[in-house]
């Protein structure tokens, strides 16, 4: 319902309308828009304007405004790691209060979307954020809406959880094993172990040592137990992926693991990895891809894991979707699909 009050009675009153200001020469647009909700200190620059007299909009009780729905909706969606920003021209912004692991709950974000009205949008999930990120927003469409609309929004996340979370990520310790006679040898130069030092650093955590092992099972073998006695919290091999008889560091994972989660992943550049656990802790097979390719399933694997996921079959398989890499010639990771 649109009602005529002064402006001296419209204080904490919604705008009906936009209200043009007009400065001849310098100035003409919107100073105030529909929706807003006066302030007293906006009582003098309406009179300004020549307006002694506006538009407001009545609420019933049946009826929220978008300000108040936005925050709402934000509210019952958001975890106690998102610090919620706004309204501001409705939209309430989501951001990260540390960095982390962006989880989004997707089932109950598609449900709250089917509501007519209400607008939630976010990042992708398993997204890795920095501290000040915007990860997600919250809007209403219409200026009003009902009441009963945000309620069910609500209701939602009571039933189905939060919308929007972050789990911070911690600094694992590395253990590296260069795996292939020719490096073990020196006839090569190894590249994996300083690459592995850099992603490992990239992603806040610390390679405790790079062990290196001939094309022999027990030697493999012998390097991973090591690294395990010494508190490494994460297994990576590299070398000896493929189907070559030489090639023996799938057979050794396996061997030392209590449970492989998969030898092979539906990513390429990456078909050739392989998950496994001891206990709690992952044993990684990286292929050769890993040396010429900026992004791999590593990339996509490791931010989970230092983030604590425990990571599944089927994790795994859902990867497949996004999982093949454009090989764009600038890279622009991770702003792009791969792994989305």
């Amino acid at each position: 319902m649109i009602k005529k009050v002064k402006v001296e009675d419209a204080i904490g009153m919604i705008l009906a309308h936009d209200m043009t200001k007009v400065v001849p020469g310098d100035f003409k647009g919107a100073a105030f828009k529909k929706g807003h909700i006066i302030a007293e200190e906006d009582i003098d620059e309406l009179k300004s304007m020549g307006k002694n007299h506006i538009y407001i909009l009545e609420l019933d009780k049946n009826t929220i405004h978008e300000d108040e729905a936005a925050i709402r909706i934000s509210k019952a969606a958001a975890t106690s790691e998102i610090i919620l920003e706004g309204p501001s021209e409705g939209k309430v912004k989501f951001i990260a209060s540390n960095k982390g692991l962006l989880k989004i709950n997707t089932k109950a974000l598609e449900k709250i979307n089917e509501i007519e009205g209400v607008v939630l949008a976010t990042l992708h999930t398993n997204t890795l954020v920095e501290k000040g990120k915007v990860v997600a927003a919250a809007k209403l469409i219409p200026l009003v809406t009902e009441r009963e609309r945000i309620e069910t929004v609500e209701e939602i996340c009571r039933e189905l959880g939060n919308v929007v979370s972050i789990k911070e990520v911690k600094n694992y310790k590395v253990g590296v094993v260069v795996t292939g006679t020719e490096v073990y040898e020196g006839i090569i130069k190894d590249k994996f172990g300083p690459l592995l030092r850099e992603k490992a650093s990239y992603y806040g955590c610390t390679v405790l040592d790079v062990l290196y092992a001939k094309d022999d099972e027990n030697m493999i073998r012998g390097c991973i137990e090591d690294l395990l006695n010494r508190g490494c919290e994460i297994i990576v091999t590299s070398g000896g992926m493929s189907v070559d008889p030489d090639d023996l560091t799938p057979s050794v994972i396996k061997s030392v693991s209590n449970e492989v989660v998969t030898y092979g992943s539906p990513v390429i550049p990456g078909a050739m990895f392989m998950i496994a656990y001891r206990g709690n802790i992952p044993i990684l097979g990286l292929p050769a891809c890993g040396m010429f390719f900026k992004v791999t399933v590593f990339d996509l694997v490791f931010k989970r894991l230092i983030a604590g996921d425990k990571i599944t079959k089927k994790d795994m398989a859902t990867l497949a979707h996004g999982g093949l890499c454009q090989e764009c010639e600038v890279c622009h990771y991770p702003i792009c699909p791969f792994g989305n």
